[in-house]
């Protein structure tokens, strides 16, 4: 007996192998939505900081994160962390391999990356317990403290809080200090996304217990309010008076990596923006500065090796009039190179300095320099190591203490909570972003001072070689700014403050409690699954 299968019995046999395979095709494609959210929460963290004011995406990017990990396995957790780290970090660090490369820049993403994979793993697995997102943000911050220490020193640049300088959770800098702003915006994240969760629950049961909606209400309604309430310790009221400073601005002959070739030229573009403020100054058409600012690196050779680069210095400070900070590369006979600040005053030249203290790895020093050269040659151009100082930087000048944190120093928050301690009544940040192009990088770093500001109450003022200056108000306000590779010069007057916020007064003791609370949570983590193990056995 024979069969004929017909065109359209075998159409129709088709179409049921079709049906059936597509639970099939839907479940593998399932398996990369949360990879994919993932990524994407890191990618909207990126999108949150400068020069995007956009730091309201960080909240739908904890919330999306939020998502991705809740409920899930540690394994899971830490593979869906490393790929919202490297969302987050890739695009945030790009400017890093602007002149030597992608090698550095995608190694230093993928090690930093895998800080966010252990919070990640952390979050998950505080997930399950009650009040998780106060759990979940603390395992952030704990994971953000690790970044900030180890390796060389750490690395804190794209903490959450650094993304937040137009953001409505600012005020909290003034409580805690980065630490307690990133926690407000990763709770609020997180509370977003459980209250989102508790809805679908409601939607699905018609009741909801309290404990999660309370979790929800809470995590979100607590870190706004905090922020309300924190808006009295932000103020930018004189309290010592004021002081009218200048800052310069002289700029680079080239970008990268070459910016100081030509020699003398840094120093003498910042000597003549020093003379042409003095010209005005002498003219009436600008006030008289109480002192002046010069940025890191502003005297491309050694003054105290070169005797023409001190009579440059001198004849520029002599004309203003003012004492007037110098950035220089101090270049002993034997020993460690120096990236030091000297205070130069009128008549009198060079009368103290500080040297920068924490020195940046790959970039003023190089670790395991054998090991280094075998992925990158650039690692030669640094050819003889900086070597950090050790006392903290606080210059008078003309009656006012003048905190000193040098570009790099601005992302720690030891480096520049103890000028204030140590009686600073105004900050500043000197830098050299030439190496780094038209980057990103300087608005990122900008934005670190704004929160410095409101974090101690204090004016801040940003010399840098080739921009962004700026001068910042003690609410974090810029009053005042150049443009990127644009010779120029600000004046401004500034309050002076003496008064110590809370944060300035409590020092790491915040963030202290906030590992603390991580800690907690990833041990009740812990010691329930290892009863439900029991119990299964």
């Amino acid at each position: 007996m024979s069969t004929t299968i017909t065109p359209e019995a075998a159409g129709a046999a088709d179409d049921a192998s079709a049906t059936d395979d597509r639970p099939r095709r839907f479940a593998r494609a399932a398996r990369f939505v949360r990879p994919g959210a993932a990524l994407l929460s890191g990618v909207l963290l990126y999108l949150s900081f400068p020069p995007r004011p956009l730091w309201w995406l960080a909240l739908p990017a904890f919330a999306l994160l939020g998502w991705s990990l809740y409920g899930r396995r540690l394994r899971a957790g830490f593979g869906l962390g490393y790929l919202a780290g490297l969302g987050f970090l890739l695009p945030l660090l790009v400017w890093t391999g602007e002149e030597v490369g992608p090698v550095p820049w995608l190694a230093l993403a993928a090690i930093e990356a895998l800080f966010v994979a252990a919070a990640g793993l952390g979050i998950a697995a505080v997930s399950r317990l009650p009040w998780w997102p106060v759990f979940a943000a603390g395992v952030w911050i704990l994971g953000e403290a690790a970044r900030a220490r180890v390796p060389f020193g750490g690395f804190p640049w794209g903490k959450i809080a650094f993304g937040q300088a137009d953001g409505v959770f600012l005020p909290l800098a003034a409580v805690g200090g980065t630490p307690v702003l990133g926690f407000a915006v990763a709770l609020c994240g997180f509370g977003l996304y459980e209250a989102v969760r508790v809805f679908r629950l409601h939607r699905a049961t018609g009741t909801v217990p309290r404990g999660p909606l309370a979790a929800a209400a809470l995590s979100v309604l607590v870190p706004v309010t905090g922020a309300v309430a924190a808006l009295p310790l932000v103020s930018d009221a004189p309290e010592d008076g004021t002081a009218t400073v200048a800052a310069i601005q002289g700029n680079v002959p080239r970008l990268g990596l070459d910016f100081n070739s030509q020699r003398r030229q840094v120093l003498d573009n910042h000597a003549a923006r020093t003379r042409e403020l003095a010209a005005e100054v002498k003219a009436g058409t600008k006030p008289r500065p109480d002192f002046v600012l010069w940025p890191e690196n502003s005297s491309d050779i050694d003054p105290y090796a070169n005797p023409d680069a001190a009579a440059v210095i001198e004849g520029a400070v002599d004309a203003v009039k003012a004492p007037t900070v110098v950035g220089a590369v101090i270049a002993p006979p034997t020993g460690k190179l120096r990236n030091t600040l000297i205070q130069w005053e009128p008549g009198s030249g060079p009368v103290a300095t500080y040297d920068k203290r924490h020195v940046q790895p790959f970039g003023e020093y190089i670790p395991m320099r054998s090991v280094v050269r075998l992925f990158n040659s650039n690692v030669d151009r640094v050819a003889r190591d900086f070597g950090p100082g050790t006392e903290v930087g606080v210059f008078d000048l003309a009656g006012t203490k003048v905190g000193l944190a040098t570009c790099y120093e601005a992302a720690f928050d030891w480096a520049v909570r103890d000028t204030v301690t140590h009686g600073a009544q105004l900050l500043t940040v000197p830098s050299n972003n030439a190496t780094f192009g038209r980057s990103e990088m300087t608005y990122q770093q900008l934005a670190m001072s704004r929160v410095r500001a409101v974090e101690h109450s204090r004016s801040v003022v940003v010399p840098v070689t080739s921009g962004v200056s700026a001068i910042i108000r003690p609410d974090g306000e810029i009053v005042s700014r150049t443009a990127m590779f644009t010779p120029d010069y600000l004046v401004e007057e500034v309050p002076l403050r003496s008064t110590r916020t809370p944060a300035t007064r409590l020092g790491t003791l915040p963030e202290a409690l906030l590992a603390a609370v991580a800690a907690g949570g990833l041990g009740w983590a812990a010691a329930r699954a290892v009863r439900a193990r029991r119990a299964r056995s």
